[in-house]
């Protein structure tokens, strides 16, 4: 400060000076009017500075900072040094935010922000797709008055900000994605604000619903031939003189049932092991000639003649995969060719090639099947002929099992059907799966 002050002082004590010597040399007016004509001198230059300064301060950038001298100078430096500390301060203030809005943006679930009046002061992009928001328009907007669903107005405004995010989330689907299925969250946070925390739980339900329906499926599948067996048990017990010819019918339904539910337990079984992650694929170079030859005897058993069945090895190629599971997946797409082709129809057995890609396929004469029902013949327990399914010994779990044992070898199931003229049923393998003879 004392500095500063000496600096500010020098030019006043020059003119000062400078008015002393002209008193000397010539009178007191001239020295009283030329000290004047210094002062409004230095004010000139001051006011000068000022001006720059005001107009430097208008677009206030380090690179266009007035030059000057003296205590300007001074004054321009420290100006300059904080302008650009400044500067420095807030591209990194703007790349704080950027990284934030980078690590909210590539969060799963949508974020916003709302204020104490449920004002949205921002959101992340997936929050945007979540409840169609316009960056653009909607920022400061009630949240109620872009997403009107009763619901989630509902649940807004009787969440208050000290117990939001503690009670159960809701479960909401949008109006404009009837598809989807949102599960939505308010925390308090900072004071007054909340964050609304939306998560896309579409597939969740639907596996969800897969289980249930899961269940309930096998519990109907396996009722019926439970009920069958207890019934001819209670029978028995009741009818102490009962024919033989009738006790070995009653038997063999029982047994017939019996393989029935073994069947199933042995598909559930066969599906699950299938579908857990933790049960890697075993592969080995599969001798498809061998292999289809075993296919086909055992489709002549289970067609006991009613059927003409042929087989035709269109390629040598051998297979790089599992034989226990393509031996699985064959036999359930020729086991479903022979339940669904009424007698005397014809099957064909087909090893080939198509582009390179190995493909093996099963054709039947059968009853064909509606376009309808080809996306969700892979369900497990769908069928398109229930009572012909069930009189044939099906388990309604084939081709759920053909789908996975496809997908772990990389596999494409293609189906092609007509309506009273038959299906074509076929697995195309990638080109890497391929193993040609040396």
């Amino acid at each position: 400060m004392h500095d500063f002050w000496i600096r500010v002082s020098i030019p006043v004590a020059l003119s000062a000076l400078a008015a002393l010597v002209i008193w000397g040399m010539f009178s007191a007016a001239i020295a009283l009017v030329s000290m004047l004509v210094l002062l409004l001198i230095v004010m000139a230059y001051h006011a000068r500075q000022l001006f720059k300064l005001g107009e430097w301060l208008k677009d206030a950038r380090p690179e266009t900072i007035p030059e000057a001298g003296g205590i300007w100078d001074e004054v321009f430096s420290q100006l300059y040094k904080m302008v650009k500390k400044h500067n420095q301060t807030k591209q990194k203030l703007a790349e704080e935010l950027q990284h934030m809005e980078q690590a909210t943006a590539a969060l799963p679930e949508g974020v916003a922000i709302l204020n104490e009046a449920n004002r949205l002061e921002w959101f992340n992009p997936i929050a945007q797709q979540h409840f169609d928001l316009d960056a653009e328009h909607d920022i400061m907007q009630d949240i109620t008055y872009l997403v009107r669903q009763p619901e989630f107005v509902e649940y807004i405004h009787e969440s208050p900000s000290g117990k939001s995010g503690l009670g159960k989330p809701l479960l909401m689907r949008p109006l404009r994605h009837a598809d989807m299925v949102l599960s939505i969250r308010l925390i308090p946070y900072g004071g007054d604000k909340r964050l609304l925390i939306t998560r896309d739980i579409t597939q969740f339900e639907r596996v969800e619903a897969m289980r249930r329906d899961f269940v309930a499926n096998v519990s109907h599948e396996l009722r019926t031939p439970l009920t069958v067996v207890n019934g001819f048990v209670e029978n028995l017990q009741d009818m102490p003189d009962l024919g033989q010819d009738d006790a070995r019918r009653a038997l063999h339904l029982m047994a017939e049932q019996t393989r029935r539910m073994e069947n199933l337990v042995a598909d559930l079984l066969t599906l699950s092991r299938l579908e857990n992650d933790q049960s890697p694929l075993r592969e080995e170079t599969v001798d498809m000639s061998a292999l289809l030859d075993e296919i086909y005897r055992d489709g002549r058993l289970l067609s006991g003649k009613k059927h003409t069945l042929q087989l035709e090895m269109q390629s040598k190629a051998k297979l790089l995969g599992n034989r226990e599971e393509l031996l699985s997946a064959f036999g359930n797409l020729l086991g479903n060719a022979i339940r669904y082709t009424p007698e005397g129809g014809a099957i064909l057995l087909s090893w080939s090639e198509r582009d390179g890609q190995p493909v093996f396929s099963v054709q039947d004469s059968g009853i064909g099947i509606a376009p309808e029902h080809i996306p969700r013949l892979t369900e497990r327990f769908y069928r398109v002929d229930r009572s012909r399914s069930r009189e044939t010994g099906g388990t309604g779990l084939g081709l759920a099992i053909v789908k996975h044992i496809a997908i772990r070898h990389q596999a494409k199931l293609e189906i092609s059907s007509e309506e009273g003229k038959g299906s074509t049923f076929a697995l195309v393998f990638p080109v890497r799966r391929q193993m040609t003879e040396d």
